[in-house]
Parts: structure tokens; sequence; C-alpha cells
């Protein structure tokens, strides 16, 4: 990402600050390792605090409506939460920097949380409801906080990056789930039911995350971007001119790609994951074993992920792009022939899952990195997030009604079935690419 001093004169008017980053690659490099450590630490609380709509989601909805045929509705209240937020957050985050739109995102999806543990004190199903929506943006805040550690990256670090972000997450969404117990003592403690217990740590989590990002996040990442990419298209406009229909056609085809890569990994993963507690507490499994399994799921829906992004880096996208597909169909013919008693074949089923979905959103959100100019990258970003939530909130209201009709062995067989979708998508990208 290095520039030429006798260009930064294109950014007359702009802080002393930035032109000092444009005019120094050093700078640039120090910026890019302060940015990926800010993020990975952040990321260890926002991981502690989505996990709590994972574990115990569910099941809040469950002991409130005495019903198991909405229980895929909080997964689906907290994903369209954070649809709108990523939304939000991406325009934020374009508009004035990733600082504030982070901050400002993680800081209301702790107050969400808190809602949550008020609802449930109260038994009010409408606040329970409402609080789940804006528990979202933590949720979408977390997710969109992996494009932060790629402002800085050049092409050849961009899966890395992102990689980097989504191993910090695992610590907190591990540790998560299996404090469940542990944090339903504590609210039983002060009088709160136990199922709220680990949204006071959700709260507590995404509060911390939004206060490391405006403390530290600063410079900001996307802004020096911003400077430097202007600084790089200087006295490009006649070449850009001349070649820019194939390359809006080359960016839109990988925005697409990308986009229906983390969609389809999105749908699938949220269907099979929101069940999965409320399967196993209908076969005498406890929270305790509940806890473990979606534990183990959730890290290996990060813990592989800088392996992964060197793969993606290395051996190419559309590759770990199908490997996803045959990931995610593989735990779903080992959901749907689970007995109902064994945990092993549950945990191998979600550790899959959690994998699958792993490979599928590292190479998406590379795709989209790569088909984006800095300009419009954090709102293009939140746009396709928007969709990605809208894709859980899909999968996880539907899950419940496929289960209640059928049965829980239907839904992860469909899920698997449904994620070979994915494979001729990048097929098709490849030849196009290799076509064009």
């Amino acid at each position: 990402m290095s520039t030429n001093a006798d260009d930064s004169k294109v950014l007359e008017g702009q802080p002393d600050w930035l032109n000092h980053y444009i005019d120094s690659p050093e700078k640039q490099r120090q910026l890019y390792r302060r940015t990926l450590m800010i993020v990975g630490i952040s990321q260890i609380f926002g991981g502690a605090g989505l996990a709590a709509g994972i574990t115990v989601g569910a099941l809040i909805a469950q002991d409130m409506l005495g019903t198991d045929r909405f229980a895929g509705v909080p997964t689906a209240l907290f994903t369209l939460g954070s649809a709108v937020a990523a939304y939000l957050v991406g325009q934020l985050s374009q508009r004035f920097g990733r600082r504030l739109g982070l901050a400002a995102g993680f800081l209301t999806g702790g107050v969400g949380a808190i809602g949550v543990v008020i609802a449930a004190l109260t038994n009010n199903i409408l606040l329970l409801f409402t609080s789940l929506l804006i528990y979202g943006a933590g949720s979408a805040t977390n997710l969109q906080a992996r494009y932060a550690g790629t402002d800085m990256a050049n092409t050849k670090q961009r899966a890395t990056a992102i990689s980097i972000a989504m191993v910090s997450t695992t610590f907190g969404a591990v540790a998560g789930p299996n404090l469940v117990d542990v944090m339903g003592g504590f609210a039983v403690s002060i009088g709160v039911p136990a199922l709220a217990g680990p949204f006071i740590l959700a709260a507590t989590a995404f509060i911390l995350a939004g206060l490391v990002h405006l403390v530290f996040l600063h410079p900001d990442p996307l802004l020096v971007a911003n400077g430097i990419a202007a600084v790089i298209n200087r006295g490009k406009e006649d070449h850009s001119i001349v070649n820019s229909s194939s390359t809006k056609q080359s960016e839109r085809r990988g925005i697409v790609v990308g986009a229906t890569l983390m969609i389809l990994t999105q749908i699938v993963m949220v269907g099979i994951m929101t069940m999965t507690p409320v399967q196993m507490r209908h076969h005498g499994q406890g929270l305790s074993e509940v806890g473990m399994v979606i534990s183990i799921h959730v890290a290996f829906m990060y813990l592989p992920s800088y392996v992964t992004g060197i793969l993606v880096d290395k051996i190419g996208r559309t590759i770990m792009a199908i490997a996803s597909g045959a990931i995610l169909l593989a735990a779903g013919v080992f959901a749907s022939i689970a007995p109902a008693d064994s945990m092993l074949f549950l945990i191998i089923a979600l550790a899959l899952l959690g994998l699958g979905w792993n490979f599928g959103l590292i190479c998406g959100t590379a795709l989209i990195v790569d088909a984006t100019h800095a300009s419009i990258r954090a709102k293009t970003q939140g746009t396709v997030d928007v969709l990605i939530a809208l894709a859980g909130a899909t999968g996880g209201a539907l899950s419940g009604m496929v289960v209640a009709k059928s049965s829980y062995e239907t839904l992860s067989l469909a899920g698997g079935i449904f994620s070979l979708l994915l494979i001729p998508v990048v097929i098709w990208s490849h030849r196009k690419t290799n076509n064009g």
C-alpha cells in the first residue's frame, strides 16, 4: 500500500496525521498490526456476547411460550436485528470510520442483552422479542469487525487478516456456552431466572467490546485506507474509463459470488444449530451437555480460522468454497443419522457444521474485499451482511417449523443437501473469470 510522497498533495486540506500515514509505508504496516491487535481483543469480548443467544435464546422462548413450534423465533429475531444493525454499522463506518461504527454496534447489543434479562425476570414475552432484536446489533457488529483487519491489508494478507479476527472470537465464544451453568447459578443468586444468566455475561461482554473500539481504535484504519486509495488512484482516470466495463463486471461477479457463498452457509448453519439444543433437551440432556456441544460447535466456527485464512490466500477461494459445501453436507448427514442419546455423533455433526461455515465465511469475505474499492467498501460490506443476517433469520425461523412438522433428522439432511448449491455458483464464477 505504499505511496509516493509527491502524491500527498491530492489530500491537501486533510488532517496532517492522515498525510503522515499516506507518506509512510512503515506507519501503514504498524497500523495494520495495531488494528489486528485491537480487533482481536474486542473479538474476545464479542465472542462471549454472541454465545448467549446461540446457547439459550431458543430455550428461554420455549419456557415462556410452552411450545417448540416457535423455538426458532429468538434466533430469527436477533438475526433480523443483526440485519438492520449490519446496514447501519456499515453506513456509519463508511461515513465516520470503523471506530464509531463498531463501538456503536457493540454498545447497542449490550443494551439489548440487558433487556433480555429484564424480560426473563418479568416474564414479558414482548420485551423479550424486542430486546432480542436489539441484541442482534452485537452479533452483527461482532461479525462485521472481521472487515476492520482487512482495511490496511494487501491482497495476499486479506484472508489471513480476517482469520486472525475470527480466531480471537473463539476464546470468548467457546467460554460463553461453558459458563451457562455458572452464569445460571449467579443469575438465580440475584433473583433472575437461570436461563437469563448468559445474557448478563453478554451485556458485559458487548459493552466492553464497544469500549475497546471507542478508546483504542485510533487512527481509524478505514479512513487511512480511503486516503491511500485516493493517492493510488491519482492519474489513473483515463485508464479506468477504458477498462470500466470489464472491471465493474468482475467486481459485481465477485460480490455476488461472495455474498451467495456466505448466505447459503449461514442458512444451513443457523437452521441446524438452532434446533440442536431443543433436540438435546427433548432427549434428556441437561444444560451442561448442551453448553458443551455448542461450545465445540462455536470452537470449530472460529478456531480453525487462522489455518483457513492461510489456505484461502495460498490455494485459492474456489477450492476452499467447494470444500465448505462438502463439509456442510457431511455435517447434515451426521446430524440426521445421530442416535437420540449419542453425544459423540452430535459433537461430530456440530463440529463439521462449524468448520464448513468457517470455510464459507472466510472465502466469501475475502471475495467481497477483493471486489470492492475502499471508498465504498464498508457500506457494501454492511449491505452484504444484511443479506447474511436475513438468511440466518430465515434459517432460524424455518428450523422450528420444519422440526415441528417432520423431525430434526429431516431438517439436518435437508440442510446438508441445500449446502451443495454453492458448488455450481463458485464453479460458474471460476469459469467466467478464466474466460473473461
